[in-house]
């Protein structure tokens, strides 16, 4: 049964229903709450009432903040993916209600962001929306359509096929010798990438009882693709880990993601290496360890990948040295 009260300068309706929590909407006008009511009690009736009150006092911005605080500690990468979903926050798109939040708006979030990122920022930020508005339907009872998912994606742009030369790395080494005020665990940081193939995350996690120097390896106990695995540790890997200070933490590499990062591209600037990124170390150490490992089999324990498809994108061979195989 519906009631109607004055609310301010216009009017309040509640609708009580068994089993069903009470309904309440304001109106500036009595007959367009009389008008909701009879719609909302007619959909009741016929079992196709849906609830979108929850929907419209809540934002994307409110969904993105409370799925930091509940669900992101609980996932992998979480401090990058915290840094990239507060910066979603102070987008417009956040303000919109997840009941006006359309196709449409986050179409054009999308154009908007493609003039100032790549398709393939743009690509992770709508997989991350998508995901966090999935998850307030299945658990948090915002009652809407993904509208994600009815957005076109932009392009996937295609695989980075970088690998630095010897003359190259060596000018990155340099370029990130410590003195003054430069790190002293970045150079060590890009020799270790460059004779493992770790990804940086793996690197960041990576502590010194985790390091078995006797039968030269390292444990990773939480990879990218979830399943641990043990690098063997060439001579290069452990002269390095000679040279290595030993940390109070414990951690080999005691920095965080995006203070490396930021210490690598300014290294890369000095050597003149414009774009290069820090996971092209990672396709260098591939297709360099390939020369000693032709057994894709082995080279994938080593890397860790699960897909021989995708170790394809890491592994460059040079198409010269291969006629050379050839005879």
């Amino acid at each position: 049964m519906a009631s109607f009260r004055q609310h301010g300068n216009g009017w309040q309706a509640r609708i009580r229903r068994q089993g069903y929590p009470d309904i309440t909407k304001s109106f500036q006008a009595l007959l367009d709450a009389e008008k909701w009511a009879r719609s909302v009690e007619s959909e009741i009736d016929k079992g196709q009432f849906v609830n979108f009150s929850e929907a419209q006092r809540t934002s994307l911005g409110d969904l993105i903040a409370r799925y930091l605080v509940e669900v992101t500690p609980t996932m992998k990468g979480a401090s990058e993916d915290t840094i990239r979903l507060k910066a979603i926050m102070r987008k417009t798109i956040a303000r919109w209600s997840m009941a006006n939040l359309s196709a449409a708006r986050i179409a054009a979030y999308r154009d908007e962001r493609l003039k100032e990122v790549g398709a393939g920022t743009v690509i992770r930020e709508l997989a991350y929306l998508s995901a966090i508005i999935n998850h307030a339907r299945r658990e948090w009872g915002i009652n809407v359509p993904n509208p994600v998912q009815m957005v076109r994606k932009p392009q996937s742009p295609q695989a980075r096929s970088r690998v630095l030369t010897d003359e190259e790395v060596a000018k990155l080494l340099r370029a990130l010798e410590p003195s003054g005020r430069r790190s002293a665990w970045t150079k060590p940081a890009v020799q270790l990438a460059l004779a493992t193939a770790m990804r940086r995350g793996e690197l960041l996690s990576l502590r010194w009882e985790q390091i078995d120097l006797q039968d030269r390896t390292a444990f990773l106990s939480n990879t990218k693709n979830g399943d641990s695995r043990t690098v063997p540790l060439s001579s290069v890997a452990l002269q390095v880990l000679a040279e290595l200070p030993r940390h109070i933490s414990g951690m080999l590499i005691p920095v965080k993601y995006f203070t490396l990062e930021a210490a690598f591209k300014r290294g890369v600037r000095r050597a003149g290496l414009d774009g290069v990124r820090f996971h092209d170390l990672r396709r260098t150490a591939i297709t360099r360890m390939a020369e000693k490992l032709p057994n894709v089999i082995e080279l994938a324990a080593v890397s860790g990948h699960k897909s021989l498809t995708v170790l394809k994108q890491y592994y460059r061979p040079d198409a010269t040295e291969l006629a050379r195989k050839l005879g």
